[in-house]
Order: structure tokens, then sequence, then C-alpha cells
């Protein structure tokens, strides 16, 4: 009989080190994870994971033939900067990557009879306001409002959200032995920081840079103006955030994608709060024209109304206990031990 398992893809990212940390601490130990990259040697051995690539349709048959997947967290991805520069690699891992473990869930669902969980991070990235006027008239979107990504990795975001949905309400729907449908699930994130990984390509990581460059001691020059506002959360909301949503039953649901959210800051608010905690810190401001349109297209801060109605969320971390008692002291110890993973 095979093993029943969480599948976690992307798992040596910023979300997946985060989330099988959690995921242990709470003693599920029945995780398999997969990555491109091995991951931290302290939970290394703690778990099964397999390195290799999320397109590898001979890996994922492996998977299969090896484990009953339960539940799929999903977070494997090319981000936002780099997949502008490689936007074929972009498709291929973000689109061509998801479309296989949609399948892979697909068929799951059918042997098992009985749907497959598929939780999968989105990002503000789908969004895009035409020009700032625009965005200042519309302080707070809502999930369907201005999905018109300017980017590769919006565009890849918001059309695999649309995949889940498919294959969750009409896969094989003219088919007369029409399968258990899989149960997919996504979370729109705002910019999310985190104080034990280093920003890795996000353009959202203007504001971490900030934070991780003055615990360093070394200096940072901003590549967005000093009025781009865009929301963010601390990584434990993000955590909270997916496992909460999967933990809700789907009679509870009104629709397969959330927005959530915690707190809205401009870049300079940001740096002033980073400058009450590293008074020395050298932040500039030497804006990208480029990456800074691409900010600009992004809300100034999201409507998560029904994720809070439907399933109850709540951040836990407003932007003072987010940098008071998370952010601030992990950072500082981090480069104070030089414990770097």
């Amino acid at each position: 009989m095979r093993k029943k398992v969480t599948l976690i893809t992307g798992a040596s990212g910023e979300i997946g080190d985060a989330l099988i940390r959690q995921l242990l601490a709470e003693g599920n130990t029945n995780l398999v994870s997969l990555d491109i990259r091995p991951l931290a040697p302290e939970i290394a051995n703690q778990i099964t994971h397999i390195q290799g690539d999320i397109c590898d349709k001979s890996l994922l048959a492996r998977i299969i033939s090896e484990y009953e997947v339960d539940i799929i967290y999903h977070l494997a991805a090319l981000l936002s900067t780099r997949a502008e520069f490689t936007p074929e690699a972009a498709h291929k891992v973000n689109v061509e990557g998801t479309l296989g473990l949609l399948q892979m869930a697909s068929d799951q669902s059918q042997w098992r009879g009985k749907p497959v969980m598929f939780v999968f991070p989105s990002s503000i990235a789908i969004y895009g306001i035409p020009d700032l006027d625009t965005k200042a008239k519309y302080p707070r979107i809502r999930e369907w409002e201005w999905n018109y990504p300017r980017t590769m990795y919006g565009s890849n975001k918001l059309y695999c959200e649309m995949l889940g949905i498919y294959y969750s309400e009409y896969f094989r729907q003219l088919a007369a032995d029409r399968p258990v449908m899989l149960d997919f699930r996504s979370v729109r994130f705002p910019g999310l920081i985190s104080a034990y990984t280093v920003p890795s390509g996000g353009t959202s990581d203007y504001g971490p840079e900030m934070l991780h460059a003055a615990a360093k001691g070394e200096p940072y020059a901003c590549f967005v103006r000093e009025d781009s506002r865009i929301p963010f959360m601390a990584m434990p909301d993000a955590l909270k955030a997916l496992t909460k949503l999967a933990a809700a039953p789907r009679s509870a649901l009104s629709r397969r994608v959330y927005i959530v959210t915690s707190f809205s800051l401009s870049a300079a608010e940001f740096r002033q709060i980073v400058l009450k905690y590293f008074p020395d810190a050298k932040i500039t401001f030497a804006p990208d024209s480029k990456r800074n349109d691409i900010v600009d297209s992004w809300p100034a801060d999201l409507n998560d109304n029904d994720a809070r109605r439907d399933w109850g969320w709540m951040p836990d971390y407003d932007v003072d206990r987010s940098f008071e008692e998370y952010l601030v002291p992990n950072i500082k110890m981090r480069y104070q031990t030089k414990l770097y993973y």
C-alpha cells in the first residue's frame, strides 16, 4: 500500500523552506519535497527529498508510483525579475510544470475516488493597472479587478489560476465517465518578507533587500521611487494563509482564488522603518524605470474581505509586529551569527 503524503514543490525556496519547517514543528513528517536544489541540511534528513525538475514527467510518474499524494503545495516557480529575462524558461517552469502537476493530481483524484487538494500560491503580479492616476482611484483591489498582468511571471500565475479552476470544475465535463475533480485552492500574495531567506529575484524584493542590506551593514540603492507603494506580508502570515485555506471545508469557499494581505507601505516608509532599527543604514534611491513601471502597475493595497469572510483569514503580523517581533530580531541574529542557509 502506498504511503499517503503531502508533496511540496519548490521546497528549497523562500516559502517552501519555511513551510516545511512549520509542518515538521506541527508533527507532520509524511512529507515529500521536490526541488532542483538540495534542502537545507537541518531539515534534509527529516523528510523525503527528491532532487529534480518539476517538468520531468518521468519524475512525476515515479512519485505517483511510490506515494498516494493527498495534498500538493505547488511552490516551484521562476520569479518575476528573472522571468523577464528568460520568458521561455519561465513559461516552461511556471506553466508547463504546473500543467503537468495538475494532470498528475487529476489522475490521482480519479484513482483515489477522492480529490487531491492542490494549493497554489499566486501573486500580486497578476494585476496590471494602466497608470498612477488609475492606481490612486482604485486603492484596494478585489480578486477580479485589473487582471491584466504586464510581466511574464504575472501572466503565468494568472493562467495557472485558470488552469486550476478548469481542472477542478470543467475537465472532461463532456465525458460519460466524468472523473473525480481535484480541489484547487489559490492564495494571491502581496510582497513577502522573510527573516530567514535572502530575497531571490522578486520585483517586490526591494523592501526585504533594504532590510537585509542594513543588517549586514551594506549600502543599498533601492530600484523604485520613494513614493512607490504596494502591500507586504511577513512570512509567518503567508504560511498561515496557505495552511488555513487548505484546512477550510470546501463548502465554506465561495471561490477558488483568494487575496490575502497585511500592510501597505511606500518605499520611503519602508526605508524609515529600517532606519528606526538600523540608524546607520545607507539606503538611497536609484529607480530602474522598467522595474518601477511593473511595481506601479500593482495595487497600492488589496481587499481581502472574501478570505476573511469565507475561511476566517486574519493576519497575525501588522507592520509594527512584523518588524519588532519577527523581522528585526531574527535578521540581526542571522547576520550576527553568520547563519546562512
